[in-house]
């Protein structure tokens, strides 16, 4: 964003303990569906844990723990995982290759300072935080179509596709145990699942989002939870 274009930030969302329906305009994206109630996920194929815990919006650090993962990309079409501690043990599945013993539980993430955030791309904010006519868990950011878009800190693609529906194509950055970010609405992307990226790194193109207008749809979570960018973007 361009120096002194910076708008008041819209009140944080209240994040629902049922089920939250975004619904998007008709000519813009899809809606999406963030179902805090639900207590097990069966894995999906092309899923992965980080996809997972951003679509029910938990952190990615504690369902590797309450499911027992020690190596959180390793899990299996038709798994059962449990969205909640406490909650009783999904059964096993035939679908998984064959019985795993319990693995250690992963000791609590720990609290590590924030990333030096800057803005993934150029443009005026179309949408602020918690703002209606899209998806109210991050920031529009509008620009041209084919416009480069960069990671707005350093870390580690945990997943790049199109399966959350809503997002169009996403990419989703690890940034440390607390931090991630995502990159909404994308044309084309230039990063893989796994690849370390740097800060400013191109990591894909703007696509259309509502209403057919070029934009990024950018989010930032913490613990599992969004917060609003613009709290942590610079001014």
């Amino acid at each position: 964003m361009r120096s002194g274009e910076r708008q008041p930030a819209a009140p944080n969302v209240i994040r629902l303990a049922g089920i939250i329906l975004l619904a998007c305009l008709s000519s813009g994206c899809a809606s999406t569906l963030v179902d805090y109630s639900a207590t097990v996920h069966v894995v999906q194929p092309g899923e992965t844990l980080y996809a997972i815990a951003w679509r029910h919006g938990v952190s990615h650090d504690e369902l590797a723990r309450w499911n027992g993962l020690s190596d959180p990309d390793v899990i299996f079409v038709g798994q059962r995982l449990r969205l909640r501690p406490g909650t009783p043990a999904p059964a096993s599945t035939p679908s998984r290759p064959s019985p795993q013993p319990r693995a250690r539980p992963l000791p609590a993430p720990p609290q590590l300072p924030p990333p030096r955030w800057q803005w993934p791309t150029r443009g005026p904010l179309l949408r602020a935080f918690g703002a209606s006519g899209g998806l109210v868990n991050g920031i529009g950011i509008g620009g041209e179509a084919g416009q480069e878009v960069g990671a707005a800190a350093a870390g580690r693609v945990v997943y790049a596709g199109s399966g959350l529906q809503a997002y169009g194509q996403l990419v989703i950055i690890n940034h440390n145990d607390s931090f991630l970010s995502a990159y909404g609405y994308n044309d084309r992307l230039l990063v893989s699942q796994g690849q370390d990226v740097r800060a400013g790194q191109a990591i894909a193109t703007m696509g259309l989002g509502p209403q057919r207008r070029a934009q990024l749809h950018f989010e930032i979570r913490q613990n599992g939870t969004p917060v609003d960018p613009l709290r942590h973007l610079p001014r």
